[in-house]
């Protein structure tokens, strides 16, 4: 008795036709070589003019903010930063719907946001995309990873090289892939 033949991916169907960039195609080409230039490129170590750059595309961006070099922003009119917020050197922010970052935000080096995937169980692979959350105070750690969906609950932390795939909780220590809570996050009030 023969099997059945099986559904197989056929990436020739693929159409995207329904996902909405959010700007025309000269503003998506000017950001391109604005984000190689003055964000990804390691040799443009200034950090103060970002902010405003990002605004120039369409970002809402705070006071404070500090972006260091190498960093990748996939489409600024798509993102909303708040005050003091820092993001690492190499932090990739695939923005492809909203991301929102609340004030004292820290997206360590290497960290990752990714808000974009694949439909694996059409045969042609529809994008999904779904808006990112980082409430106050959260911290994204050096090459952890936070996927389309997620919100990180004010002062939540993903440990380093962690994945979320799933909301983190408020003043709570997230480890691992997928990441499991560990530990409540104590602050002391005091400087030192």
């Amino acid at each position: 008795m023969t099997q059945p033949q099986r559904p197989r991916v056929d990436l020739s169907r693929f159409d995207n036709a329904d996902y909405r960039v959010g700007a025309g195609p000269l503003r998506r080409v000017l950001w391109y070589f604005t984000n190689a230039l003055l964000f990804l490129n390691p040799l443009f170590p200034f950090r103060s003019p970002k902010p405003a750059i990002l605004r120039l595309f369409g970002a809402k961006v705070g006071k404070g903010v500090v972006i260091h070099p190498g960093v990748n922003i996939k489409f600024p009119w798509k993102l909303s930063i708040g005050d003091h917020v820092w993001i690492g050197q190499r932090a990739w922010l695939d923005n492809i719907d909203q991301l929102s970052i609340a004030s004292n935000v820290v997206i360590s080096q290497g960290a990752m946001i990714i808000q974009g995937s694949h439909d694996y169980k059409k045969v042609n692979y529809p994008t999904l995309h779904r808006p990112v959350v980082l409430e106050e105070g959260s911290w994204v750690g050096a090459g952890a990873i936070v996927t389309l969906g997620v919100t990180l609950k004010s002062h939540s932390v993903l440990a380093a090289g962690s994945m979320a795939s799933k909301d983190l909780e408020a003043y709570t220590v997230y480890q691992g892939n997928p990441a499991v809570p560990v530990r409540e996050r104590v602050m002391e009030s005091g400087s030192h």
